[in-house]
């Protein structure tokens, strides 16, 4: 009989270390499962932000040759791939790899960013918006202090 005690007890023993293994997992679980999801919600917001600044400059470079900022983002696509100063130089403006036609797109959500521009102000401006955050650059009030401007920095 003291044998069976001992069975049960370590039955038990057994038993409750699976339970405190499983449950320190759900722990662990319960906290780094929240934290992943806050990185990748910065890492995505980051990648926004530098696609929303890659448009900034495009927006700049297509200005500075046509004198106009363009109402179109797949007008602008077009510029960067037709325009041969911007062929030449695409690596040393907008860094190695880059692609235009990923330009339009917000990273995070794959939605089409939002471009409006204002032309009929004394002095054009565009403003531009991720339609899945507040972020923005640019103003359409004709404040040239907004001009290029991003609502983060």
């Amino acid at each position: 009989m003291a044998s069976n005690g001992r069975g049960v007890k370590i039955g038990l023993q057994i038993l409750l270390s699976i339970i405190i293994v499983a449950l320190a997992y759900l722990l662990y679980r319960s906290i780094t499962d929240p934290w992943e999801k806050v990185e990748l919600e910065k890492q995505l917001t980051e990648e926004t932000r530098a696609r929303m600044g890659l448009v900034r400059t495009a927006m700049i470079q297509y200005d500075g040759v046509n004198d106009r900022f363009t109402s179109d983002l797949d007008s602008l696509v077009m510029f960067l791939k037709t325009d041969e100063r911007q062929v030449s130089g695409r690596d040393s403006i907008y860094g190695a790899g880059f692609n235009p036609d990923e330009l339009p797109f917000s990273p995070r959500t794959g939605n089409r960013f939002i471009l409006a521009v204002n032309d009929t102000a004394r002095v054009p401006t565009y403003l531009l918006t991720d339609p899945d955050s507040k972020d923005r650059i640019g103003t359409l009030t004709g404040d040239v202090t907004q001009l290029n401007a991003s609502s983060w920095e």
